[in-house]
């Protein structure tokens, strides 16, 4: 199975200067862990995750005063939407994080999270009745 038949196309893409809480509120409505950051000044795309935040607020910062662009990794591995879940998921065990942006043609085209990759490998929950 390719990272193309896993991988989330909602997209949330937010800016350097959005607040953690907004960025934490625009992820929230979504059910979504994680947002492309979009920084020209700072490389171009980067990604901001539902961790960065909590570790922001574990460090007692205001997240109404923080910006994405502190919290934003910068040095992302993308993954292609050729590649087999098996190579998703051996960059996000080597790189230990559990988001991979997904480029078409140099765009997010999607994300891809171990959720998404357990889903796709683990059989379907069948009900069972109590």
């Amino acid at each position: 199975m390719l990272v193309r038949d896993a991988m989330s196309t909602v997209v949330l893409t937010i800016g350097p200067t959005h607040t953690l809480r907004q960025a934490a509120a625009l992820m929230s409505a979504r059910r979504i862990g994680a947002a492309v950051v979009h920084d020209p000044d700072a490389g171009g795309i980067g990604i901001l995750t539902e961790r960065d935040i909590l570790n922001s607020v574990g460090l007692g910062q205001n997240p109404d005063h923080e910006h994405a662009h502190d919290h934003t990794t910068n040095d992302v591995v993308f993954a292609a939407p050729e590649w087999t879940l098996e190579e998703a998921a051996r960059a996000m065990a080597h790189g230990g994080f559990r988001h991979l942006i997904v480029l078409d043609r140099g765009e997010p085209a999607g994300i891809v999270s171990v959720r998404d990759i357990i889903r796709c490998w683990a059989p379907a929950r069948q009900h069972v009745p109590a």
